[in-house]
């Protein structure tokens, strides 16, 4: 079959046997060369879908159970195929797609503000306790900071938190923005650990509720106000803006809009810190499964198409710092976490779900330690000297607040 053929073409390292729907095996790459898998399909239809659009119904017939995995772990499969992934040979209608690849993005990421809070719907109005299973107590749910590989989750959030605190430059009395405030963890943070003012825009009502609640119960409801509200409706005016895990959901097209908008609310000695997954290999599209099922709207941009807006909407950018492998192990704790209570997410939801979370948390880490997947950190000023000429300053404060 036309799938048996493309695969042994694709697949050079490591070791895949697949059982097609008929009971017939195809085996693929090099005897017992790790990573050793063998899947089995259920479906003939899956012949010819796996061929026409892999990343999309791989995903779809690992969630619905007609394609299992006999031996090794779904880790070992994505695995398997992310390190093959350059050497794979083009799909048909591959060369269309990217031809068409420009417009087709542009109109999945067409995010005006109703589609927009309806794409955070879609992920973040789920039910808190699903949060709470995996997330650390904090609900941080972006990349972590590793100083070190064995620190726990609630470390290495916590010390997140701090080394963007520290690129912020904040002193008493400032008035922080912060843009996607997710359930609030990092302007309550900000508020105690500096004694500023913040507010947190967010576009999900759950998160809204969870963070205006935490805000009453630490005690910081004067210092810390949280709004539904569409970063493009602010109208205020601010010393420190920061956005974490956001701007994957702002879309190309409104890069320009999301820049413009940052420049108008920041005060003229004002410092900005963008916090966002990118891609190392240029401009691309979302995975058609992810863009599907878990992030509708969302992108992971190349820095090659985020400096150049930032440059026209004259914005000094006055650092930036690619955070590698920091994900993937944030992930890979994520997903230990969800499998530890498998059975409580089942009941909150079914074994779809699970099934379908399982490939997003998985497929997430593959790409961040094979497949050119990072996390860029970018700081912003309006004017030239409103941060010191070296960056000792960022590591005198996280030293004196750790």
């Amino acid at each position: 079959m036309l799938l048996s053929l493309l695969l042994r073409r694709a697949i050079k390292t490591g070791d895949l046997t697949l059982i097609d729907a008929t009971g017939r095996t195809h085996r693929f790459g090099t005897a017992q060369q790790a990573p050793v898998v063998t899947v089995r399909l259920h479906d003939a239809a899956l012949h010819r879908k796996l061929i026409t659009n892999p990343e999309l119904h791989a995903g779809e017939a690992y969630m619905d159970g007609s394609l299992t995995i006999e031996q090794g772990s779904l880790f070992d499969l994505l695995k398997l195929f992310g390190i093959n992934q350059e050497q794979a040979p083009p799909l048909p209608g591959r060369r269309l797609a990217r031809a068409l690849m420009p417009i087709l993005r542009r109109a999945q990421q067409y995010n005006p503000i109703g589609r927009a809070k309806r794409n955070v719907a879609h992920h973040y109005d789920l039910s808190g306790e699903l949060y709470d299973l995996f997330l650390d107590a904090d609900r941080q749910y972006s990349c972590a900071y590793f100083t070190r590989p064995e620190d726990t989750l609630e470390q290495a959030q916590e010390d997140k938190k701090r080394h963007i605190a520290a690129k912020l430059r904040l002193e008493p009395g400032m008035r922080v923005l912060d843009i996607g405030c997710g359930w609030g963890g990092l302007a309550l943070y900000l508020a105690r650990i500096a004694d500023v003012e913040v507010v947190g825009v967010t576009l999900s009502e759950e998160q809204l509720k969870v963070a205006r609640q935490r805000a009453e119960d630490a005690g910081l409801a004067d210092r810390v106000s949280f709004r539904l509200q569409d970063y493009r409706e602010d109208r205020g005016s601010y010393d420190r803006i920061v956005s974490v895990g956001m701007f994957e959901h702002v879309g190309v097209g409104h890069y320009g809009e999301f820049f413009a908008q940052v420049r108008r609310l920041l005060r003229p000695q004002g410092v900005a810190l963008l916090h966002a997954i990118g891609r190392v290999d240029g401009p691309g599209t979302t995975n058609a499964w992810l863009r599907k099922y878990i992030f509708p709207g969302g992108y992971a941009p190349a820095l090659s198409e985020v400096v150049p807006v930032i440059e026209k909407s004259a914005l000094w950018i006055t650092d930036i710092e690619i955070l590698r492998l920091h994900y993937a192990l944030t992930l890979q704790e994520w997903h230990r976490r969800f499998q530890a209570n498998r059975d409580k997410i089942a009941k909150l939801y079914d074994e779809r779900f699970c099934r379908m979370w399982e490939f997003y948390l998985i497929g997430a880490e593959v790409d961040f330690r094979y497949l050119g997947t990072m996390v860029f950190q970018i700081q912003m000023t309006k004017d030239i000297a409103a941060v010191p000429t070296v960056r000792d300053y960022m590591l005198d404060w996280e030293r004196a607040h750790r």
